[in-house]
């Protein structure tokens, strides 16, 4: 049995047990943002560009589930091979909307956190007392 191994992870640097997520998150941004400098590419990462370059990477995410059921779908980090695909194209993701967010001075987790907080009035439990406007956002 020959079974494609995904390629062996470069060495992370190591990270203090304490640091939060937020932490975490502001030196990734600060790593990619290192990144695309170190190599001349500031000139491209145009908001424009990294919304394209996103809807595409998302895209490639799709496409890896485009075709399974939903049982298999559910199983599909099971496997190493399609774990690692998802896990890549996740990343690919998250890298371009945290390049975008820079370039445009969103911070990612209080736009995300003031997000929930209007799906909560728009879409209340059931059975409470707050209006369900039904409006898109």
């Amino acid at each position: 049995m020959n079974e494609t191994q995904p390629p062996a992870q470069p060495a992370q640097p190591p990270q203090p047990a304490e640091q939060r997520p937020e932490e975490r998150l502001d030196r990734l941004q600060r790593r990619l943002a290192q990144f695309a400098a170190a190599r001349g590419w500031e000139p491209y990462h145009t908001p424009k560009n990294l919304a394209v370059a996103l809807s595409v990477e998302a895209s490639e995410l799709v496409e890896i589930f485009q075709w399974l059921t939903p049982e298999q779908s559910a199983k599909i980090m099971e496997k190493p091979e399609s774990a690692h695909r998802v896990a890549d194209e996740v990343a690919d993701v998250l890298a371009y909307l945290l390049q975008f967010c820079e370039v445009l001075g969103v911070d990612v987790l209080d736009a995300l956190a003031a997000k929930i907080e209007r799906n909560e009035l728009r879409f209340p439990v059931p059975g409470t007392s707050t209006p369900n406007s039904h409006s898109s956002e």
